[in-house]
């Protein structure tokens, strides 16, 4: 199932990449992880959320493009943030059906909005967009993760998406660092002209201090397009927590430092729909996401605006997420999704289903590695899918030049 576009939570809205959010198979456009709710399935809000600019939007004007509204409810609340997590003031309408904010936003910066609005029943949905605003003209600018600060999984890359195609690609590489602490060789590898990921050969040591230094100012990507950034960023690597899916056996094994945590009962994708294999970063969380049809093009076939517990495995759309719609019995059992992997849950996430012990220890850059006898092996350009490249591989992917 899938939701609105996305990209990187205020941290890296990429030029030219859409991320989906829903669920996907082998080498198919993502299709819905689950049928409609049967009849008898508890209420969903009547209330309908209209989020602009759209989710994925790039060379979004820094005036007068941002606005939230809803129809049969009212709005609770609306979050606007750029990628440092400052908030952007706005005023709510005296009817409770629109918002906008009260300031322009900044140029060359990512935003996410959150919105959240109740029914006449007092149903709530949410809905949430993350878009890029215009970089001024002939400069580029690179949106970055993880975000400064933080703290990740053992699987996180930092990944540079750049506001405008690099033709020098070896001018913009030599011009960023990455660091680690203790240390460790990091690579360096392109996806395409706008996307340049590091890593490790393996998963980072739990504890390592990681630099991301960005001396792009002055920095010509391409004729006339100079870069305007001179930052460091930092972040540190957490526990290990590593989540093992077998899709043969219906199984996930999450183990924490090499310990065994707890082993899950799983539904993943069917024959016709299979789940990706190989290893998936944990990119974003959501404890309730909307999942709408009407984002993939599939009509009104189905709009599940409370999917609890949901992890974002991949761009084009393949999240561990919770699921309380269908016959408790498929969990551990058998795999009958359109590529997702299901935990059972409860209706408004319970904290005691297997889905929300999961999401309560997951953190953004953990891994989910997934093995099977059928289903295509995810792209690494597909997410923060870089490991599923040999390192021999990955090195082959750094500019001429460069080393």
């Amino acid at each position: 199932m899938r939701a609105a576009v996305r990209l990187w939570a205020r941290r890296a809205a990429a030029a030219g990449l859409v991320l989906l959010t829903g669920c996907s198979g082998g080498g198919r456009t993502p299709a819905e992880d689950a049928a409609p709710a049967p009849a008898g399935a508890p209420p969903v809000s009547r209330a309908q959320l209209a989020l602009a600019p759209g989710d994925g939007a790039q060379d979004v004007p820094v005036d007068g493009a941002v606005r939230v509204t809803v129809a049969q409810g009212r709005l609770l609340s609306v979050r606007l943030a750029d990628d440092r997590g400052a908030q952007v003031p706005g005023t709510l309408a005296a009817d409770g059906t629109g918002w906008a904010p009260d300031a322009k936003l900044a140029t060359a910066t990512a935003y996410t909005l959150d919105a959240v609005a109740e029914d006449a029943a007092g149903l709530r949905a949410v809905q949430h967009a993350g878009f890029a605003t215009l970089a001024p003209e002939h400069t580029f600018v690179a949106f970055f993760t993880p975000e400064d600060g933080s703290t990740v999984g053992v699987g996180m890359p930092v990944s540079l998406r750049f506001s405008r195609p690099v033709e020098d690609r070896a001018a913009v590489e030599r011009a960023v660092a990455v660091t680690a602490d203790p240390p460790v060789e990091v690579g360096a590898h392109w996806f395409g002209d706008q996307r340049l990921d590091f890593r490790p050969e393996k998963y980072w040591k739990p504890g390592t201090a990681v630099t991301l230094a960005l001396r792009l100012k002055d920095v010509e990507a391409a004729p006339g397009y100079l870069g305007t950034q001179r930052k460091d960023v930092r972040f540190t690597v957490g526990r290990s927590l590593v989540a093992a899916v077998d899709l043969d056996a219906h199984t996930m094994t999450v183990r924490q430092d090499g310990r065994v945590l707890r082993t899950l009962p799983v539904s993943g994708g069917s024959p016709e729909h299979a789940s990706y294999l190989g290893a998936m970063v944990v990119s974003e969380r959501f404890e309730t996401t909307r999942m709408n049809s009407q984002t993939v093009g599939l009509g009104d076939e189905y709009d599940i605006k409370d999917v609890p517990h949901a992890l974002r495995l991949t761009a084009s759309g393949t999240f561990v997420h919770g699921n309380y719609w269908s016959d408790p019995a498929v969990f551990g059992s058998a795999n009958t999704s359109h590529g997702c992997l299901g935990l059972a849950d409860a209706k408004g996430g319970s904290d005691d289903s297997p889905a929300g012990w999961l999401y309560r220890r997951v953190m953004v850059g953990d891994v989910v590695e997934v093995r099977g006898s059928r289903g295509d092996r995810v792209a690494p350009d597909n997410g923060l899918g870089d490991w599923n490249l040999a390192w021999s591989a990955w090195r082959t992917g750094a500019a001429p030049d460069v080393h």
